[in-house]
């Protein structure tokens, strides 16, 4: 039988030089004889003495069946692993979970949604602690998973490359471009009898035409471009949409960077700082992007143990101009933005207005402001402006406060016509019971629809309420109410929709108190969001108020009620970075 270091095929030979791993962590599962049960199943699984005595790098990916957002990415982990290979170490492959939202979206499998984020990061931190990798190359495609990923990165601060999957083609029908945004806002016009079965039934086959994530400025590309703004992800590659065989090349490339990194020492922290974590703020604002941000940042935050809530985040997007006319508040598509030059022509027109720090490292080892030298805001297109001629003077998106939302509240204003409102409340203890009155219309004109218990204790899960939305919109009635939650809004939302509204109803915030009739007033442009009751009347009610039991009184979605903090500090399960006593790269 051939000896294992002999291998035909595998890399080395017998008695070749052995890396130096005494500083690595996979010392403790590779180096020295009592290690010989633990290479013994190394090399049962093919490897040779050289692979065994190499890095080894986890290539982790979210591939799954479950929508087209993850289905490209085992592809794409395929040539990350050549790209490792190439650069002197050793790739472990693995996956972990994903809960699509476009499929859980509208029913109780949305309360899965936002744990999947976590239980993303923690399967994450458990293999890789307990297969002792040194480095980490992640591969995400769809909302939690993006956000995810790069908390494991951080958690574990291992020398990490975050890659994109890609997004979605445009679906194209009766000649203009559409995304899944189209499909749940014709279920309300359905509703409404605007449409037939045989255009719903049209429209639902053309819509998604590929693989990939949802193609407009929502919240798997908001986090995509986050990642090239914050520097985890290789410039350029978070636009290219999936299908494209181009996507491999930057695979491939992550696999060398990240190897680069491990000799280099650059690390997870040393990237992610405050200002890269104002940087990623202000490219989601640039861009009218997901409300979602104002959780994902503050958690990745966490993860390095840097104090970044809602509040920060809301203070970047109100300094921050929205430059890009992307849906859905605007016309663009993601593709619309690989084709004029991709995440790096918005960077670009970030930097040069003074809306970036361009000081900040990245994962190629230089600047942000060196990785963009050489790109130029092309001109002649409508997809991207420079600063001198931004859509808006303040982002896509604005924080708000008041006596309704001690601890903050989020909206997306891009596109919105329409930035103040007042009516009367009427109120919904769960989403499925506002989304039945809505598609019976028991709404009316100038009402604040309230949906609450949906946050990220009391849903638990804080669950997206885009079904509801989009019937809205659907109705042809978008401008003409508003609505407030304690849960969370898709990015593919639009109108005047109040999310992460704290503290949540479950824990006895002013939202729990609010009764139909009850005046609310919004003021997007101040940031403002009150009820009018007087503090001595909502200290009445407070006194009345007892908490709700949920029906999840065992399981995963228990054990996350338990542990979930506020949304403000990003609905975190764990104390974070600042109470640690060694981190795992240490090891």
């Amino acid at each position: 039988m051939t000896d294992h270091a002999e291998r035909p095929g595998k890399a080395g030979a017998a008695g070749a030089e052995r890396a130096d791993k005494s500083r690595l962590p996979s010392r403790h599962t590779t180096v020295g004889p009592e290690r010989a049960p633990h290479r013994s199943f190394l090399y049962a699984m093919g490897l040779s003495r050289q692979e065994i005595d190499q890095p080894f790098v986890g290539v982790v990916s979210t591939w799954n069946e479950a929508a087209p957002c993850n289905i490209t990415l085992s592809r794409q982990a395929q040539a990350a692993k050549r790209g490792v290979t190439a650069g002197g170490g050793t790739p472990r492959e693995f996956t972990t979970i994903t809960v699509t939202d476009g499929i859980a979206m509208g029913h109780a499998g949305m309360k899965a949604s936002l744990v999947s984020r976590e239980v993303i990061a923690d399967s994450v931190e458990l293999t890789v602690r307990g297969h002792a990798y040194d480095a980490l190359v992640g591969l995400a495609g769809c909302d939690k998973t993006l956000p995810g990923l790069m908390m494991a990165m951080l958690r574990l601060n291992v020398p990490s490359v975050f890659l994109y999957g890609g997004s979605i083609l445009p679906g194209r029908f009766r000649g203009k471009d559409v995304t899944v945004l189209d499909v749940f806002e014709a279920v309300g016009a359905h509703a409404a009898g605007t449409i037939s079965d045989a255009d719903l039934e049209e429209l639902e086959m053309v819509a998604c035409p590929s693989a990939g994530s949802c193609g407009g400025q929502y919240t798997a590309n908001s986090m995509a471009y986050v990642s090239e703004a914050i520097g985890l992800a290789l410039p350029g590659s978070a636009g290219t949409p999936a299908p494209y065989e181009s996507r491999d090349r930057f695979a491939e490339a992550a696999g060398r960077a990240v190897m680069d990194l491990l000799r280099s020492g650059i690390r997870p922290r040393d990237i992610v700082t405050r200002k890269s974590l104002e940087n990623a703020a202000a490219v989601v604002a640039a861009t009218g992007g997901s409300t979602n941000a104002t959780l994902h940042l503050p958690a990745m935050a966490h993860e390095a143990g840097i104090k970044f809530d809602l509040f920060d985040v809301a203070e970047v997007f109100k300094r921050t101009p929205l430059i890009a006319d992307l849906k859905p508040g605007g016309r663009f598509l993601a593709k619309d933005v690989y084709d004029i030059g991709g995440v790096p022509v918005v960077l670009k027109a970030l930097l040069d207005g003074g809306f970036l720090h361009g000081d900040c490292l990245t994962v190629t080892g230089r600047t942000l402001a060196e990785n963009l030298e050489e790109t130029i805001v092309p001109a002649g297109q409508s997809v991207v402006f420079p600063v001198s001629r931004a859509i808006s003077p303040t982002g896509g998106l604005t924080g708000l406060k008041g006596n309704l939302a001690p601890d903050g509240a989020i909206v997306k204003v891009a596109g919105l016509k329409r930035l103040t409102f007042s009516g009367p409340a009427r109120v919904f203890d769960c989403e499925e019971d506002a989304f039945d009155a809505v598609m019976a219309r028991r709404y009316r004109a100038g009402e604040v629809i309230v949906i609450r218990y949906e946050g990220p204790r009391g849903g638990p899960g804080m669950r997206e309420m885009l079904s509801t939305t989009s019937a809205i919109y659907g109705q042809g009635m978008g401008e003409q109410v508003a609505m407030i939650t304690d849960g969370r809004f898709s990015g593919a939302t639009r109108g005047l929709c109040i999310g992460h509204v704290g503290p949540e109803a479950a824990t006895g915030g002013p939202i729990a108190l609010i009764e139909d009739g009850d005046i609310i007033d919004i003021d997007a442009e101040a940031g403002v969001l009150s009820v009018r009751l007087d503090e001595a009347e909502l200290a009445a009610r407070r006194a009345r108020w007892k908490p709700r039991k949920h029906e999840f009184q065992s399981g995963t979605i228990w054990k996350y009620a338990q542990n979930v903090g506020p949304a403000r500090y990003g609905a975190v399960t764990h104390p974070g970075a600042a109470a640690e006593e060694h981190i795992y790269a240490d090891i």
